[in-house]
């Protein structure tokens, strides 16, 4: 077992330094020219020269690729360019909002999802699985910029219930702040139940429809005992993979949602940054959506190989 884990660690580092190379890439194929848009256009030949050889970008790209993943790998994010503070302090602070729009999407949405999976599970084919799975189906298809812009008509604009933008500030109450990320939370919530609420389902009717599931049937046992203690443990492994992909989706597929509410995240900060071709700030922000990504998932793996003895005992 730590062997297999030792290989998914390594896979999971390997999968990190692609990730890494891929975002200098990107950015470095981004339209325009960063001394420019920094000095404007009115700027001389001689300072635009004089400030690619202060920024580093007259060196060759790989040498600015290992210097700039040198810097990340020892915490140090370099300088903002567009505001020339350090990355890191305006990264992070960021991070933790998206975070907290994360957890709360999470604590939310993974009870919800997994229950109704398993209620459809032990429904198959009655009217609650097909409803459940047409409603799911309907909101896995709508784009969440779409069912965003949704909720704030129907809840913000119309009934007045919720605020439409996510304005949060440091020492606000936690009311206050529940109130304002609702709809934010809400939107990656109903995205996120219905993906989860699917693979739930079809995770534990796979495990049902083996010969030792049906032996449990003939024995007598009630379906809430099969489901609970036997079809359910089974089925673990591939419920925590579907729960560790969609928390993963909820910290690095926020970027539209927090555009949409003007939410204080690293999403709408990545797109902000984008937009004034602010490059250490993008590669940092990419990069700890990648980080995020790939470490949520390699636990994910992890947790499979725990919880499968097939896994844990190939042979």
């Amino acid at each position: 077992m730590i062997q297999l884990i030792l290989k998914r660690v390594a896979l999971g580092i390997l999968t990190l330094l692609l990730v890494s190379a891929l975002i200098f890439a990107g950015t470095q194929l981004l339209p325009g020219d960063v001394a420019s848009a920094i000095l404007g256009q009115n700027a001389t030949p001689e300072s635009l020269a004089a400030l690619r050889q202060d920024l580093g970008l007259d060196l060759p790209a790989w040498q600015r690729y290992f210097s700039w993943l040198h810097g990340f790998v020892t915490g140090d994010l370099g300088m903002s360019l567009a505001n020339r503070q350090p990355v890191a302090d305006l990264l992070w602070p960021r991070f933790g909002n998206t975070m907290a729009l994360a957890a709360y999407a999470a604590i939310v949405s993974v009870p919800i999802a997994v229950l109704l999976g398993l209620a459809a599970a032990v429904r198959r084919g009655g009217v609650f699985d097909r409803g459940i799975n047409i409603v799911a189906l309907a909101f896995v298809s709508l784009p969440e910029y779409f069912l965003g812009l949704l909720l704030i008509l129907f809840l913000s604009v119309q009934f007045n219930l919720l605020p439409s933008l996510a304005d949060t500030y440091s020492g606000m109450s936690f009311g206050d702040w529940l109130r304002a990320t609702t709809l934010p939370a809400l939107t990656l919530v109903l995205v996120t139940v219905a993906q989860m609420m699917r693979m739930t389902r079809t995770a534990v009717l796979s495990v049902m429809d083996q010969a030792y599931v049906e032996t449990a049937f003939l024995k007598g046992l009630r379906t809430k005992r099969v489901v609970l203690r036997h079809a359910l443990p089974n089925a673990a492994a591939p419920i925590v993979n579907v729960v560790a992909f969609n928390i993963a989706y909820l910290i690095t597929g926020v970027v539209l949602v927090e555009a949409i509410f003007n939410y204080n995240g690293l999403g709408r900060f990545m797109v902000d940054a984008v937009a004034k071709r602010d490059l250490p700030l993008v590669q940092a922000a990419a990069m700890v959506f990648g980080a995020a990504y790939v470490i949520l998932n390699s636990i994910a793996d992890i947790a499979a190989i725990a919880l499968n003895p097939r896994l844990r005992h190939p042979r």
